[in-house]
């Protein structure tokens, strides 16, 4: 991880392997309560699961981590429920609102959200955004930014 930028709750990293970005994941998961929401961006292999296996392993959940897209919710138990959501198949608000999506993130655990940008009227303000772009073969940047989150060591 380099290329840390201690802006006004912006922190940037490179990720040079899939390792790295759960590593990522992890000390993300240490800044997290319950009612988070991590709002995930990027396209196809940025690392979106990746990240989200992280998160979930410094939640201290031991579960295999899967990509949600044919189940649309995966829940993992752990001291604080997980909620990972893929919203890829989403055709919009209406469609998360009639998941029970509002339930979910304005519950007591900490919800994931892959594909965010699908639905971007139900991503509270408050929430951790993460945007990955693909900028080598096995290389990401990472942006994390969010309200009152502390920058990630």
């Amino acid at each position: 991880m380099i290329l840390t930028e201690a802006a006004d709750c912006l922190s940037d990293y490179i990720s040079a392997s899939p390792e790295e970005t759960l590593r990522i994941g992890k000390k993300l998961a240490a800044n997290l309560r319950p009612g988070s929401v991590v709002a995930l961006r990027g396209g196809l292999g940025a690392g979106k699961t990746q990240l989200a296996k992280g998160i979930a392993r410094g939640l201290g959940i031991r579960d295999e981590v899967t990509s949600p897209t044919y189940t649309i919710v995966s829940e993992y138990e752990g001291e604080i429920p997980l909620y990972h959501i893929d919203a890829y198949r989403l055709r919009g608000e209406d469609d998360f609102s009639a998941m029970g999506g509002e339930e979910l993130i304005y519950g007591g655990g900490i919800s994931i959200i892959e594909w965010s940008e699908r639905i971007p009227g139900s991503i509270p303000e408050d929430a951790v955004v993460v945007e990955i772009e693909i900028t080598g073969p096995r290389e990401r940047k990472i942006t994390i930014s969010a309200r009152g989150l502390p920058e990630i060591q």
